[in-house]
């Protein structure tokens, strides 16, 4: 019997080594495997790193060739204006177009164009002067019976924004945009004065204020400030895509600015839509005044108002004054590019009148 025990516990011995061992090695393999997921896991945050730390290089590195080409483009307006301050055109070296310079991996694109070469939605903003009468502080805004306006009680909104608001609606409807009629037209200038205007009055039955943003599904408010950008007519009341990208071509935004001022000079032969909105003019006379600009533009402002085809032509002093023959804002958009990186900067100028040019706004973006 002791020798059967003894057998017994021999065949068991290497029975339980075997599991042992068996175990053992499920470990190992679960520990390399998890090392191998570690390494793994590790290895791809490093290359993640580097390509991400690789971007910001390229995209720093586009960023500072688009402040060389702002740079450059400060001296061609300098040089531009350099002795000639009384007259803008197109015939000036600012004027040449888009221009692409190549650098090492990449290349740098830029075009200059003139702010007022195009209307200034900013220019909807009233410009109120106020009334020698004593305001009537119980009273409600009153409505202009000209343009149907509301202003605040005591103030009257200048002839240069009246102007404005009829020229913007004149342009609205002879881009002849589908679907777009005067009541149409009409109703988008109340939305953009709303937007832009000080109050929170309601300037007539197209206006727009809190009242009707917050409503929304996605609730806001008006800005009741001047718009930083073309970009904002994608939240204003009556405006769509369609609509913003016929009118993309003719308007444009001056920072912090009612101005409302355009360059006979510098206004495109195919953008004659502008001058018939602000002169209330055919279109062929619109186009004239355009074709009979000489090479370095009209030197005053009065040679565009001598012209024969203006000769039965009347014009208001208010309405003349509309036009200028020189420019004080300008926009340069860049576009560089660097080992596959892209980056776009708008940057808009202003000319002081000591031929100073300053930056007074920069946009990173297409738009």
């Amino acid at each position: 019997m002791k020798r059967v025990n003894t057998m017994q516990g021999d065949f068991s011995a290497p029975y339980i080594d075997k599991k042992q061992k068996g175990v053992a090695l499920i470990t190992v393999m679960l520990i390399v495997a998890l090392a191998a997921i570690l390494v793994t896991k590790m290895s791809s945050k490093l290359q993640f790193q580097l390509q991400r730390t690789e971007n910001i290089e390229v995209n720093q590195q586009a960023y500072w060739y688009a402040m060389g080409a702002e740079a450059l483009a400060k001296r061609v307006l300098f040089m531009s204006f350099d002795g000639q301050e009384s007259v803008t055109h197109l015939d000036q070296i600012w004027a040449q177009g888009e221009s692409s310079y190549p650098i090492d991996f990449g290349e740098i694109t830029g075009e200059i164009t003139d702010l007022q070469s195009c209307f200034n939605l900013n220019a909807l903003r009233k410009d109120t002067t106020t009334s020698n009468s004593t305001p009537n502080t119980n009273t409600s805004p009153t409505t202009t019976a000209t343009t149907g306006t509301t202003t605040a009680s005591g103030t009257v909104p200048t002839e240069s924004h009246l102007l404005a608001i009829a020229a913007f609606e004149k342009l609205i409807v002879a881009l002849n945009i589908e679907n777009v009629s005067e009541f149409e037209a009409k109703d988008m200038v109340d939305a953009v004065t709303d937007w832009v205007d000080s109050d929170s009055f309601v300037s007539n039955n197209g206006g727009a204020e809190d009242n009707d943003y917050s409503s929304k599904e996605y609730p806001y408010l008006a800005a009741n400030h001047y718009m930083a950008s073309i970009n904002e007519l994608r939240i204003i009341e009556h405006f769509t895509l369609p609509i913003i990208d016929a009118l993309k071509p003719y308007v444009c935004v001056i920072p912090n600015s009612s101005l409302h001022k355009i360059n006979v000079n510098t206004i495109a032969a195919d953008k004659s839509e502008i001058l018939m909105a602000v002169l209330d003019m055919t279109s062929d006379v619109a186009n004239e005044i355009i074709s009979s600009r000489p090479e370095e533009g009209y030197e005053k402002i009065a040679d565009v108002f001598s012209l024969p085809l203006l000769a039965n032509t009347e014009l208001t002093q208010e309405q003349k004054d509309q036009l200028v023959v020189d420019s004080e804002y300008f926009t340069l958009k860049t576009k560089t590019s660097f080992n596959n990186g892209f980056f776009f900067l708008n940057s808009m100028m202003k000319i002081e009148n000591n031929n100073q040019i300053n930056v007074i706004s920069r946009t990173i973006g297409r738009d």
